[in-house]
């Protein structure tokens, strides 16, 4: 977002010192490493969640810049004081609200207390998804909002060959590869796509990849106990940049048997390597695939649901290249430059 607005506006990217107490962080890090290679981002961190004095001095380093607009992002409500702090003290400047979720996957009793706060301050919003939508005119209502949809990402790199990307993840060529991908969290349904491959022949290999947030207890039980546990293959570390593409470049099918979300951010990174989805509905996704012609989307937590989803894209003639054909329309659909187009007329409205 941040490249395709400066190709027409003066852009600066402000971002945290610290986002959350490391207590309270379940990850290895929220730090980009040396080793990360993510692609690097000219930005200036003035914002330290834990340090109220530092909302202070964030809002006065951005006045200074002397924005026209201030777009903040935010996700969950652990970072509400913050933002709103800012959005109340950064005066003569339309601020917009970027919002991934209106409340977090897994809640609290003072998520929707803080978001309302937060929410209050912002002059407009920018929702990713119907069900975003649907939360925040239920917190502010007749709130003024665009809602577009997540683009594609496109800083993973290219696709590579598919024997190419299985040698490099050291997984046998032949398989049907089933990709889990992304942060493990309780919501996501890694413990409903377990028991659906329970049920999957040999021909089928799943490929489970994604830094637990919690414990891992749970889903390495299952596994265990699965006929097919050789099959099974794990990279629960931190998933590095560079190599995203190998895990989508090695698939044939992206898996994402969420039991409550938003929208999704993999599928977006599945489109932009060709991987149809089996996902489930709820949410805005499920119907999102279907309306695209990108996947299959069945009822949430239910294992055998899932299983007929993926042997029916496997064993189903002209399927796979239909879905293939429905991602190639969203990838011109879903592009940066429409997206941050519809932001910047949205913002000079207001």
């Amino acid at each position: 977002m941040l490249e395709e607005l400066g190709k027409s506006h003066s852009v600066k990217a402000f971002t945290y010192s610290r986002q959350y107490p490391s207590l309270l962080f379940p990850g290895r890090t929220q730090y980009v490493g040396p080793d990360d290679e993510a692609v690097k981002v000219d930005s200036d961190p003035v914002v330290d969640t834990l340090n109220p004095f530092s909302y202070k001095s964030a809002a006065r380093k951005i006045a200074a810049w002397k924005p026209d607009v201030l777009i903040l992002r935010y996700w969950m409500s652990w970072f509400a004081p913050a933002l709103g702090w800012i959005a109340r003290h950064v005066k003569g400047v339309k601020i917009i609200a970027l919002i991934d979720n209106a409340l977090p996957h897994e809640r609290h009793f003072f998520d929707e207390p803080l978001a309302r706060w937060f929410f209050k301050a912002c002059d407009a919003f920018v929702t990713l998804s119907p069900s975003v939508t649907d939360d925040l005119l239920r917190l502010r209502p007749n709130a003024p909002y665009i809602e577009i949809e997540h683009p594609l990402y496109t800083h993973f790199g290219e696709k590579v060959p598919r024997e190419e990307a299985e040698d490099r993840l050291g997984l046998p060529h032949g398989s049907r590869n089933l990709l889990f991908f992304g942060l493990i969290r309780e919501y996501k349904g890694l413990d409903t796509l377990l028991e659906a491959f329970r049920g999957l022949d040999q021909r089928y290999r799943l490929i489970i990849a994604g830094e637990p947030y919690g414990s891992f207890e749970k889903y390495e039980k299952i596994i265990e106990s699965l006929p097919g546990k050789d099959r099974i293959s794990l990279f629960t570390d931190y998933i590095k940049d560079s190599d995203v593409k190998y895990f989508f470049s090695a698939a044939d099918l992206t898996v994402l048997p969420y039991k409550s979300a938003t929208q999704s951010g993999i599928a977006a990174i599945s489109y932009q390597f060709d991987v149809p989805l089996v996902t489930t509905l709820t949410g805005s996704i499920g119907s999102a695939v279907q309306e695209a012609g990108t996947g299959i989307a069945v009822p949430p937590e239910e294992p055998q649901s899932v299983r007929e989803a993926v042997v029916r894209y496997f064993e189903e003639e002209g399927l796979a290249s239909r879905f293939k054909a429905g991602i190639e329309a969203e990838k011109d659909r879903l592009s940066w430059s429409r997206f941050c187009n519809a932001l910047a007329d949205f913002a000079a409205s207001i």
